[in-house]
């Protein structure tokens, strides 16, 4: 395990798609500790209704990666796309231009990342339910899924949320045996280890422009 201050870990815990080692695989045992992990986030009513679907099957990550690769393709082409976007600030627009392409580097290798994981909650929350509904929905799968993803950084794996196969969830239900209608998926969360684990924190805003006392 590498030896991380818990800020270290809580500010280098960075998406990772181009610094995944593609060649080394992950031990099924590392992901059940990192899973152990995650499982003491705080739930919402303190109801664990959240799961974690591991898939190291080759055929089943390349048919995951299809659909991916097929919503990153509908994402990357929409006018509002991130990398279409323009920015004033010369290195917003040089941070995002580096992302588009560690995505465009994703979606083309995913079928090869040694594991992936799909947190996943029920029941769904796109069937009419209410905000509060929603919020403990997504206030559980949200904490347990970056629990684990903190977990990982410390055994020298790196993690990214994904979401572009959520386009075609169904037809990644299938797949994998998930049933659709009471299950829903989350997102598809990417592990292998790290070429080197040397991550630094990112260049953020002032928080005088995210943060507001009393009022917005």
């Amino acid at each position: 395990m590498l030896t991380l201050s818990p800020r270290e870990l809580l500010t280098t815990t960075r998406a990772v798609r181009k610094r995944l080692d593609l060649t080394r695989s992950v031990d099924r045992k590392v992901i059940e500790e990192c899973i152990t992990i995650a499982q003491q986030a705080p739930n919402a009513s303190n109801m664990q209704n959240w799961h974690f679907v591991i898939v190291g099957d080759s055929n089943k990550k390349a048919r995951l990666a299809k659909l991916f690769r097929k919503g990153w393709e509908t994402y990357v082409n929409r006018p509002n796309a991130a990398g279409n976007l323009k920015f004033d600030d010369p290195r917003r627009k040089a941070t995002q231009l580096k992302i588009m392409s560690s995505a465009q580097y994703l979606a083309e290798h995913l079928k090869e990342v040694p594991i992936h994981v799909i947190p996943c909650i029920t029941p769904r929350t796109d069937l009419g339910q209410t905000v509060t509904a929603q919020s403990a929905a997504w206030g559980s799968i949200g904490p347990a899924a970056w629990s684990f993803m903190l977990a990982a950084r410390l055994f020298g794996l790196g993690t990214t949320w994904t979401s572009f196969h959520l386009l075609f969830e169904e037809e990644a239900a299938v797949i994998l045996d998930i049933p659709y209608k009471e299950v829903m998926q989350a997102a598809l969360i990417p592990v292998a280890y790290t070429i080197g684990t040397d991550f630094r924190p990112a260049l953020r805003e002032p928080i005088q422009k995210v943060m507001h006392w009393d009022r917005w």
